[in-house]
């Protein structure tokens, strides 16, 4: 079974995270959205209600498993038996911090990391973008999927 690992804040769930873990279903057999803990983090949303968003938004695929996490993502994939990492990338910026990130990991554990890179109509998209757009009383609603209402 290929098993990848989804990991993030999901601070909210986005457009851009949804494309990538959607077509991230076609790669793997099974797929974790791994919320991870940070409690040095400010959260706009609560861990509760970020869980919800993804169930709910992926309520209908048995491939999805969504869980919690605190610590290394390496450690995170050894106790699933996930040998791969899912990850996205936007633009070049990305591609560098997540090439850092991969490198690190693949020296820790062998757990390889598989990048896709984000449809080119939501490439813009990010949770910051969507906070400050939330903050400001814009329509944020064109960035996350339908289970993310405030």
């Amino acid at each position: 079974m290929k098993r990848a690992v989804f990991p993030g804040s999901f601070d909210p769930l986005t457009l851009g995270h949804y494309d990538i873990i959607n077509r991230g279903l076609t790669l793997f057999d099974e797929i974790i959205l791994a919320i991870g803990v940070n409690a040095n983090k400010n959260y706009m949303f609560s861990l509760e209600e970020r869980v919800q968003f993804l169930l709910d938004t992926f309520k209908n695929e048995p491939k999805i498993i969504v869980d919690t996490y605190e610590g290394l993502t390496v450690d995170f994939c050894i106790k699933n038996k996930a040998d791969f990492i899912l990850r996205g990338l936007r633009n070049p910026a990305d591609f560098e911090f997540e090439k850092a990130i991969a490198h690190t990991n693949r020296k820790l554990e062998k757990i390889e990391t598989v990048f896709l890179l984000t449809s080119s109509g939501k490439s813009y998209i990010s949770s910051s973008i969507v906070r400050d757009v939330i903050r400001n009383g814009g329509d944020y609603t064109v960035l996350v999927p339908d289970s993310v209402r405030v």
